[in-house]
């Protein structure tokens, strides 16, 4: 029986992250995972393929826009085979570097799947149909997630799709609804309504990406109606059929005009489920919650002492970097280290034209908690290098503590949102006080000088704009 000092389930941003950390540190490693190469949901099914998408997507959006500067381009022709392997050869390339960084660092990679004999065994079918047993001193699970199936709707249909059979390309569909407005429902439609495909989003809450801010969202929202062809809230799916003509579809809700229409696919985004079954779990101590999610301490550890749990299955943001964070915290652990998993921010980015994206508290979450914040907005109209973009409809905003002006949180709504937020991230995280990020000289034109004057606007002296603080 082959030994091994930490066995890590999952080769995702979380599992590899733990495994390079743990090489690093000197820990004799083994990575378990069914692809050749580590890169999880992430790399070949999720974050990489989708933004190269969206690239694609914002660059045919672009050239539209390029008519009102005076530029015109023709109708572009795409060429979807083209697409795919340009998608397919981004995820190549970095799951590719990857395997490479596993075979630099000596790390053992076992290509198969792995089930918990009990709690220091592991018994693995590799992808070649051989068995294996493997012997760890402490295990890290990062299985990862799945997107959510929903009993009612799972027809035996090509034409219905889920977010992974929505990044192949198969085709472009003409009509195509999208079932659920969170993050990735908004990032696939944009990309098929760019392709060409006239999409409808239907979502149960009475707002787009629900939890986020209603400021921020009421600023994207404008942009996706004139890219979709409907965006129905409140409204419920209550039947998909299919028929000779497509999937036909049922809706319950007040501002539907048509009850029941044919679209040709149907892409269901509501979520994602923890991958915890076929584990062995049930071998070992470790225990599972209500929403089936693993329970960890705040070193990620399990209520089995060998075995730790990190991203997706133990709940909380289902982001990578929140996992590879995580792995990080996990491993420290595992070579004895005091650490803790205990991040004042975690951000989140919706990688839609324009670009949302929020850290830290919310105002959302202010009012629930009923915690006391100041909040200062800065309209990107401005903001002269948002002007020289023609994106004006941005806005960027700080939640503050009002007695000791700290900033809590910051939200942002606008072209490369999602690199910005990373300093709203580091003022929550280092306990900066809206004067350090006033203070904190911006380079100009940019946009990141939103964020100081916004800072600004809490002294009531922004620069670009005249409004004296209220005394």
């Amino acid at each position: 029986m082959k030994k091994t000092k930490l066995a890590i389930i999952g080769g995702g941003p979380g599992g590899y992250a733990a495994a390079f950390l743990a090489s690093d540190l000197g820990l004799e490693v083994t990575l378990i995972d069914k692809a050749k190469n580590p890169g999880g949901v992430c790399l070949y099914r999720g974050c990489i393929p989708s933004k190269a998408l969206l690239h694609i997507a914002k660059l045919i959006e672009e050239s539209k826009e390029a008519k009102k500067w005076g530029i015109t381009f023709a109708e572009p022709e795409i060429d979807i085979k083209k697409l795919r392997r340009f998608k397919d050869k981004v995820v190549a390339k970095l799951t590719g570097g990857l395997g490479m960084l596993v075979k630099q660092r000596k790390i053992s990679y076992i290509q198969g799947t792995a089930k918990f004999i009990n709690s220091t065994k592991l018994s693995i079918e590799k992808t070649d149909g051989s068995m294996e047993e493997l012997e760890f001193g402490k295990a890290i699970l990062a299985t990862g997630s799945v997107p959510t199936k929903i009993p009612a709707f799972a027809l035996d249909s090509k034409r219905i799709m889920d977010s992974t059979s929505a990044l192949e390309l198969e085709d472009i569909p003409k009509k195509l609804l999208v079932l659920g407005g969170g993050y990735i429902g908004l990032e696939m439609g944009s990309v098929y309504s760019a392709l060409g495909s006239d999409v409808t989003v239907v979502e149960m809450m009475p707002s787009l990406l629900p939890g986020a801010d209603k400021d921020l969202v009421d600023v994207l929202s404008r942009t996706l109606k004139k890219k979709f062809s409907q965006i129905l809230l409140n409204t419920k799916v209550v039947e998909l059929k299919e028929t000779a003509e497509g999937i036909a579809v049922k809706f319950e809700g007040e501002n539907v005009k048509e009850a029941e229409q044919v679209f040709d696919k149907v892409l269901i985004s509501v979520g994602r489920s923890p991958v915890t079954k076929g584990l062995g779990l049930e071998n070992t101590s470790v225990t599972i919650t209500e929403r089936g999610f693993v329970s960890v301490d705040e070193k990620c550890k399990t209520s089995d002492a060998n075995i730790f749990a990190i991203g997706d299955i133990v709940g909380g943001a289902m982001l990578a970097h929140k996992a590879s964070a995580e792995g990080k915290v996990a491993v420290e652990s595992v070579a004895g280290h005091k650490v803790a998993f205990e991040p004042a921010a975690i951000p989140a980015v919706v990688f839609t034209d324009p670009e949302l994206a929020w850290t830290g508290l919310t105002e959302n979450e202010a009012a629930e908690q009923g915690i006391k914040v100041e909040v200062v907005r800065f309209p990107w109209a401005a903001s002269g290098r948002s002007t020289t973009l023609d994106r004006t409809d941005g806005l960027t905003k700080l939640i503050i503590e009002p007695k000791t002006e700290r900033v809590l949180g910051m939200g942002i709504v606008g072209p490369s949102a999602g690199e910005l937020i990373a300093e709203g991230t580091l003022a929550v995280e280092m306990a900066a006080t809206v004067k350090d990020v006033a203070l904190t000289i911006h380079p100009h034109p940019t946009l990141s000088e939103t964020v100081m004057e916004s800072a600004e606007m809490f002294f009531g002296q922004s620069t670009h704009i005249y409004k004296p603080k209220k005394i």
